[in-house]
C-alpha cells in the first residue's frame, strides 16, 4: 500500500526520503502491462485501443511514495484498434504524425498521495512532439514475489487529454481521450 511504512520512521530519517526507492522495469510480455486508449465514435459508441509496443521504469518508494517516479515510451507505429486503415490514418500526420514523431512519452514530475492505495501522478506527456503535463489518477493494485523469484509491483493510471492539445482534433473535432496505463513492474 501506498502509506505503509515497513521500516521504523527514525532509520528512514537516518537515510533520507529516497533510500529505500526501489527500481522496477515494466514487464510488457504476454499483456503484463497496458497502454489503453478510448474515444467516442460519433457519439453513438467508443473507439478503443492500444499501443503493443513500448518501454518503461518505475521507482518506488514504499515508505515515501512521493518521492517515487513513472518514465514510459512509447512505440507510436504499434497503435492497434484493430482496424488497420484506421490504425494508418492514426500514424499519419493528421493524429500522430510516426514519421516525424516514432515515440510518444510520459515522464513523472511530482507524486501526491491520496489515499491508502491510491495518489495522483503528475508528469509531462508528449505526443508528436508537444509536451503537456498531465495528471495519472492512479490505483496501487499489489507487490509481492511472483512464483519464479521476482519481486513485483502493479499500479494502474488514467487520465483524459483533449485532441486540440496534441494538434489532433482534425476530422474528430476537439473530443477527449480516456487513457489507461497499467503497469506491472519486476524489481531490479
Amino acid at each position: 500500500m501506498f502509506k505503509k511504512l515497513l521500516i521504523p520512521a527514525a532509520l528512514a530519517l537516518t537515510f533520507g526520503n529516497s533510500a529505500f526507492a526501489e527500481s522496477y522495469n515494466i514487464d510488457t510480455d504476454e499483456g503484463h502491462s497496458a497502454i489503453n486508449f478510448s474515444v467516442s465514435h460519433l457519439g453513438f459508441s467508443f473507439v478503443t485501443g492500444r499501443f503493443d509496443k513500448f518501454t518503461g521504469s518505475f521507482e518506488f518508494d514504499v515508505a515515501n511514495p512521493e518521492a517515487s517516479s513513472l518514465n514510459v515510451e512509447i512505440i507510436v507505429d504499434s497503435i492497434n484498434t484493430n482496424h488497420g486503415k484506421r490504425d494508418n490514418h492514426l500514424r499519419s500526420a493528421d493524429f500522430f504524425d510516426e514519421a516525424n514523431n516514432a515515440t510518444a512519452s510520459f515522464v513523472s514530475t511530482g507524486i501526491k498521495t491520496t489515499g491508502d492505495k491510491t495518489a495522483v501522478i503528475t508528469g509531462d506527456l508528449t505526443i508528436k512532439g508537444i509536451t503537456k503535463s498531465v495528471a495519472l489518477d492512479t490505483v496501487f493494485i499489489a507487490e509481492g514475489e511472483d512464483p519464479w523469484g521476482n519481486y513485483r509491483a502493479g499500479f494502474r493510471g488514467t487520465t483524459t487529454v483533449k485532441l486540440s492539445d496534441y494538434d489532433m482534433a482534425g476530422v474528430l473535432g476537439d473530443q477527449e481521450v480516456v487513457l489507461t496505463v497499467i503497469t506491472e513492474g519486476i524489481r531490479q
